[in-house]
């Protein structure tokens, strides 16, 4: 600076100086500085009291917002924030995993410690970097609220805190209002205050909803995220993935790479740009490295996701869902006891629909395990059997209603399944077999399809039951032939089989459909359908428990597959049922069991009943309709069953039981239709039997210990053996004895039959065809013969009062022998036979039965001289000898004889005629003296002669009777066995067993 800068510098300074100390300047100062600080003293007075004012009319405004909002305890705050949905896992047996039920948001919880840092770590980067500063709120985000508010700006939620997001998910709604948001600052600072940072983030990692999976199902929480998209749990999440799932939570569906299908989409751009956005927000807030940054946002994602995944209800369709059946059943009636229902109030069907929702969406959203009874490698591999079994049969056309145009239409049908395998002490099902392709029909043929069940029926209801009544015993004794009970006529398997008689044992192996329906009207006045119900017979009507077809399984309504193979199981139970189950217990997401199964034994038969109908189904296995099994099974075990076919070859059944298991098979049209017919060189009943034996022997291998007991069945005491009549099931008689009818089984002793056989007394009878009946007084002695009558007194207890033809009740062992029911008569029609028509070839004369039933026998004359009698049951010829003029004459039951038949003349008798003519014209010269003397000696040779052949024809005419005798039995049987076969049971629901 130089001097004359300086110079003016002072100058201004001097005249400044001067001016400040004039006094009016002074004066002037010292008004204007009381001014200014007044002023500012005015502004800053003002100031504070509208800040005041308006902190004031912001507070009052706020608390207006949250007035009705209660005040929330911390246990009010943790029931509302941990209450979400969670999806239910099922189990197989041995706790192996099977999946998770289908829901509409499948979730599973996960602790904090079991999440991957990297996850956590990227979802505070994104969602709230200042997670762990904030009390649950942001400040600005406050004053933004008020701004938004005051100006009536659009209000727009965001930028929330965790905390926040939090409290919108668990405890209000998604509303977007000032008032909502209020409500959640307010309680985003009360649970700030009761827990913990890692409770709130954990919470939040749990509630998030993150799109769908590789299933389609839509999914919430970073476990089912990890699971679901990645295939690993959320602690072996890699830093790329984690990112991935961090960005989900902005745009679920938007991010997601799966389509509602459970396919990937075809582009995957979208969820790859808000993964390298999470990235850059970690590396930003330095949870990363910038290496880390750059591998991971680098990383082609892509790779990582898992394929198309089948759910459990796709891969086991019949079980999920028959798990879900059974486990909201079992729920259902938990929460009516919770709100005081008994069991049986839900009898009413409004009730039962409320609990039945409720326990659905219950089972579906809270998180319980379902642990099951089912054996996961023996079922794999009977769906296997199935799948590969090649012998079911023809498919057949069926006229359906299309749903959707509601016209018939024609579509071809499969032959179904069902099959189930309970485990007799414990009720618990292992496996199961629900039909053939679950995509084309989803009934379950085990536990849903109700089906007539045939001859399986007869154990259950007739013989069991006869049994434990003291009415029937393995050696009672029952009519084989065919009979007429009222309107209803059953019949054997064929229209044949007809034995007479047959003893218990003998009808139920060879599934005689007679004898069970005559045993079953000896004891149904004793209610025996109630034995089903006690049996788990859920389908027992009114009307079944007087349907005489009952016997042969014609009910109402039809059984399941599971209810009757159950019930079999009660035999081997030593007589006690044990209901089968598939739930063994239900535990809640908090380690709480609040279902477990418990075996609930019920009583229906004595040991000795048990054991006894159990030892005669032996024998169908053994030698019976069942027998062809032995070669198919790869074991040996104790088994004992019984096989079924219902009205016109509709179902085909075999359930068979040993000490340890139960196991049955069904095989039918889901409309019905026959399964009669050879496929694959199988008849349908074997074509059952071997699809039994192959499932059995695949569940075998995988538990031959359960499958193939070292134990037999044990006989109890109070079982006696016995010797009894064949024919009337008493202690034999000597007459029995003789007849060669004396039979031996098992009893219960204080069944055991103690009354003397009467059933045979001394007589006559005559034979008409291939029939017998008795004589009368009446009758001619040279057409009776004697032997043992079956006094019809002592049969009506085998059914005599209702067989069409009591002559048929012989025993088939005995038809040729001299064995007659007395009861089978023949009626004299009050006059003489007509006569015969006779024809003669060759020196044989021949006849036909005579056309009135009361002909016993005839009788041949010889120039008018009696030379043979032949009973009506022989062969109707009669060879003659030399010379002679003949004829036959009928004779009836008391002895009334015909007029003569036209008479013949054998050949010989003509020619010797003729001889004599010519020779009388050479020898009319000769003397008649010596004519005279030769003449007597012709006479008294022929006469020898004569005689002799008469012996001789009557020997050969009684070896054709006997011969003849076989033949008409044999004609006969084949006439009756068509005729039969001819007639149709007048019952609708009869139903008719097979014969091997």
């Amino acid at each position: 600076m130089n001097n004359n800068q300086k110079d003016r510098l002072r100058t201004a300074w001097k005249q400044l100086t001067r001016f400040f100390q004039n006094e009016k300047t002074q004066k002037n100062a010292r008004v204007t500085y009381q001014v200014i600080w007044n002023l500012t003293l005015i502004v800053i007075i003002v100031g504070i009291l509208g800040f005041s004012f308006a902190g004031g009319v912001g507070a009052g405004y706020f608390a207006a917002l949250v007035k009705d909002e209660p005040v929330r305890s911390k246990e009010d705050l943790k029931k509302d924030i941990y209450n979400y949905e969670e999806t239910s896992e099922v189990y197989f047996a041995n706790n192996v995993y099977l999946g998770k039920l289908k829901s509409d948001l499948e979730r599973e919880e996960v602790s904090i410690d079991k999440v991957s840092e990297h996850l956590k770590h990227a979802v505070i980067a994104t969602e709230d970097e200042y997670f762990y500063e904030h009390d649950g709120v942001v400040p600005k985000a406050i004053l933004r609220a008020i701004y938004q508010e005051f100006s009536n700006a659009t209000v727009q939620s965001g930028g929330s805190t965790l905390t926040q997001q939090l409290i919108k998910n668990q405890v209000l709604t998604n509303e977007v209002s000032f008032d909502r948001k209020a409500k959640e600052i307010l309680l985003a600072l009360r649970v700030e205050k009761f827990f913990e940072k890692e409770e709130i983030l954990e919470t939040y990692l749990n509630v998030s909803t993150l799109g769908r999976n590789s299933s389609g199902q839509n999914i919430a929480g970073v476990e089912s995220a990890a699971e679901g998209i990645f295939g690993v749990e959320a602690k072996d999440l890699t830093l790329p993935q984690s990112a991935f799932i961090a960005g989900l939570p902005q745009s679920p569906f938007g991010y997601t790479p799966y389509t509602q299908q459970g396919k990937l989409k075809d582009n995957q751009q979208p969820g790859i740009n808000r993964m390298k956005t999470v990235l850059k927000r970690m590396y930003s807030n330095g949870y990363i490295t910038k290496d880390e940054y750059d591998q991971a946002k680098g990383y082609d994602i892509t790779k990582d996701f898992i394929g198309k995944t089948e759910m459990p209800s796709e891969k086991y369709p019949w079980l999920t869902y028959e798990i879900e059946k059974r486990s909201i059943e079992i729920l259902s009636v938990s929460l009516a006891k919770e709100d005081g229902y008994e069991e049986k109030d839900l009898e009413n069907d409004d009730l039962k629909n409320q609990y039945v929702a409720l326990a659905d969406r219950k089972l579906r959203q809270n998180g319980y395990k379902v642990y099951t009874t089912v054996n996961k490698k023996i079922y794999d591999k009977m769906q296997e059997v199935t799948k590969n079994y090649p012998s079911f049969g023809y498919d057949k056309p069926a006229q359906v209603v299309d749903p959707d145009t509601k016209e018939m239409k024609t579509v071809s049908q499969p032959v179904e399944a069902g099959a189930i395998l309970i485990e007799n002490k414990t009720g618990k099902i292992i496996s199961f077999v629900g039909g053939r392709d679950f995509k084309r029909e989803q009934t379950n043929h085990a536990t849903s399809s109700l089906r007539s069940n045939g001859s399986t029926m007869k154990p259950l209801l007739v013989y069991g039951p006869g049994i434990e009544l003291g009415k029937i015993s393995p050696g009672s004794v029952s009519a084989n032939v065919p009979i007429s009970i009222g309107a209803w006529s059953p019949g054997n398997y064929g229209g044949g089989s007809f034995t007479g008689v047959s003893t218990a044992r003998e009808a139920l192996k060879k599934s005689y459909n007679i004898p069970a329906a005559l045993f079953y009207k000896k004891i149904i006045n004793l209610r025996p359908a109630s034995y089903l119900e006690k049996m788990g017979f859920s389908t027992v009507t009114k009307g079944d428990y007087s349907n005489l077809s009952m016997s042969l399984g014609a009910m109402d309504r039809g059984v399941t597959v599971e209810e009757n193979v159950n019930a079999f199981g009660t035999f081997a139970n030593s007589g006690e049922f044990i209901d089968a189950y598939m739930i063994d217990k239900i535990v809640s997401k908090d380690g709480k069991v609040i279902y477990q199964h418990k075996v609930k034994p019920v009583d229906v038969f004595s040991p000795q009943a048990a054991y006894l109908t159990l030892d005669m189904m032996r024998d169908v296995v053994n030698s019976g309709t069942a027998a062809s099994v032995r070669n198919r099974l790869a074991f040996s075990s104790d088994w004992a069953g019984k096989t079924g076919t219902s009205q016109n070859y509709w179902d085909a059944w075999f359930v068979a039981t040993n000490p340890t298991v139960s196991f049955g098979t069904w095989l039918g049209y889901d409309k019905p239709a026959s399964l009669q017919g050879t496929y694959n060189g199988l008849e349908y009943n074997k074509r059952n039997i071997y699809y039994w034996a192959d499932l059995i022997n695949a569940a075998y291998k995988v538990e031959p210990k359960l499958i193939d007991s070292d134990k037999r069945f044990q006989m109890p005491g109070g079982i006696v053996s016995r010797s009894f009549c064949g024919v009337s099931g008493l202690l034999p008689s000597s007459s029995c004895q003789k007849a060669g009818l004396v039979k031996s089984d098992l009893f219960i002793a204080k069944y055991a039959p103690s009354k003397a056989d009467n059933s045979f007394i001394d007589g006559q009878y005559v034979s008409v065809g291939s029939k017998r009946y008795a004589a009368l007084p009446q009758t001619p002695g040279e057409f009776t013969s004697g032997g043992f009558m079956l006094n019809p007194d002592s049969f009506a207890d085998i059914g005599l009062q209702y067989v069409i033809d009591p002559g048929s009740i012989i025993p088939g062992d005995k038809k040729e022998g001299e064995v007659v029911a007395t009861k089978a008569k023949l009626n004299d029609n009050g006059k003489a036979p007509d006569p015969l028509s006779i024809s003669m070839s060759n020196d044989k004369i021949t006849w036909g039965l005579h056309h009135e039933g009361d002909v016993v026998g005839y009788r041949v004359y010889k120039d008018g001289k009696k030379v043979a009698s032949i009973n009506a049951g022989s062969e109707l010829v009669y060879k003659i000898g030399s010379g002679g003029s003949y004829y036959v004459t009928a004779v009836d039951i008391v002895g009334k004889e015909s007029a003569p038949s036209k008479h013949v003349e054998s050949e010989a008798k003509k020619k010797i005629a003729k001889e004599a003519s010519t020779k009388n014209k050479e020898n009319r010269t000769k003397d008649k003296p010596a004519n005279e003397e030769k003449k007597p000696e012709r006479k008294e040779e022929n006469q020898t002669s004569d005689t002799d052949k008469e012996k001789d024809n009557n020997k050969q005419q009684e070896q054709n009777q006997d011969q003849s005798k076989d033949t008409a039995e044999k004609d006969d049987s084949i006439n009756n066995n068509k005729e039969s076969g001819n007639d149709k049971d007048t019952e609708a629901t009869n139903a008719e067993e097979e014969e091997e």
